[in-house]
């Protein structure tokens, strides 16, 4: 009985029959993947061919979905949120390949403009910054793990160091130009508390945190935002008006008052690109350890930039969040401090008695 129905069901595949849509479902052991009968590929081999009642049951047995038939849409499940959740899957892992639109478009079956519109609809960036995303991702995980800049480099799939940084400026926040223009659209949103290091004020856009200072006191703190974006739209965080930033401030105050590691926190920084790629390498160093000016105008690609690598760090609006303090000079001296030696020497003993705690 079985081999009869397995036989009609299989005629209505190679007749490509919508009517049979729902009813079952085939999948191919040779390439993975479960279809609808309809589905306008090449008919499979017979023998390489088996049978499901449900979409369900094929995943359940390790089988993919298709990317030209969707069979997901015929149990009501969104066939264009699941073919993107796999692509952000195929883009993890070929992560340090070259993925072209086309490629990727391609493997999914959609013309380029249809998936590059779908893949930031569902995922919310597109293919190009995801990719993107990981390889940085990679990147930090490796000199975290204790890998060299350049192994580090290679590992994540970029081809030189200089590759690492020369889009990292994109989408990250406020163009270099907008910045120059003062802020002008912008919306931010700030507070000011007392930290074990003093005044501090915390700055947010909607993308993330743009101004993280220390100060003598919130008047002057605000002034100091005032001067940094003169044309961008100002709000006091009211009290319990802000749940996230309100959040962000605990978090950071935990870890001056030394109760809690340095937050991971999203930021919307603001810079050149060279600038951005100081600030990264920074943020990789790991606590307790210092690096000099020249090692981190080395680990960006820019040996000879030393003191732009130091430049760099004098420009940084976000304090601790971004641990310019962990930059010194060759000969082991403190060098400079934004925000003055005492705080940056203090970050400093902190960090590592709380290393050798650790």
């Amino acid at each position: 009985m079985d081999k009869d129905i397995d036989a009609a069901r299989w005629a209505r595949v190679q007749a490509h029959d919508k009517t049979a849509d729902g009813e079952f479902f085939y999948a191919v052991r040779t390439t993975g993947v479960f279809c609808r009968p309809s589905c306008p590929a090449r008919t499979a081999k017979r023998a390489n061919v088996i049978f499901y009642e449900t979409a369900a049951g094929a995943e359940a047995a390790g089988y993919r979905p298709c990317r030209r038939c969707h069979p997901l849409a015929m149990e009501g499940r969104d066939p264009h949120g699941s073919l993107m959740q796999a692509m952000a899957s195929f883009i993890v892992a070929h992560a340090d390949e070259r993925l072209s639109l086309e490629r990727l478009a391609q493997e999914a079956g959609m013309s380029p403009f249809h998936f590059q519109r779908s893949f930031k609809a569902v995922i919310g960036v597109s293919p190009k910054d995801y990719q993107a995303a990981e390889r940085l991702r990679r990147f930090k995980d490796r000199l975290r793990a204790g890998d060299t800049v350049l192994g580090a480099t290679f590992e994540a799939g970029y081809g030189s160091t200089s590759r690492i940084y020369e889009r990292v400026g994109d989408n990250l926040g406020m163009t270099p130009s907008a910045y120059r223009a003062g802020g002008a659209g912008e919306r931010i949103v700030h507070a000011a508390r007392e930290t074990a290091l003093g005044p501090l004020m915390m700055a947010a856009t909607e993308r993330g945190i743009c101004f993280v200072q220390f100060g003598t006191c919130a008047d002057a703190l605000a002034r100091q935002l005032a001067q940094e974006f003169p044309r961008a739209q100002l709000e006091p965080a009211a009290a319990g008006g802000s749940a996230e930033l309100d959040a962000w401030m605990v978090a950071l105050g935990d870890h001056l008052a030394g109760v809690a590691p340095r937050p991971d926190l999203p930021l919307d920084l603001r810079g050149t690109a060279f600038q951005i790629s100081v600030w990264r390498l920074l943020m990789s160093v790991r606590e307790g350890e210092v690096v000099s000016y020249s090692e981190l105008a080395a680990g960006v690609g820019a040996p000879r930039a030393v003191r732009a690598a130091a430049s760099a760090c004098a420009a940084n609006r976000v304090a601790v969040l971004i641990p310019c303090h962990r930059a010194l000079r060759a000969d082991g001296g403190l060098g400079g401090y934004r925000w003055g030696l005492e705080r940056k020497r203090a970050l400093l003993d902190a960090e590592r008695a709380h290393r050798v705690a650790a």
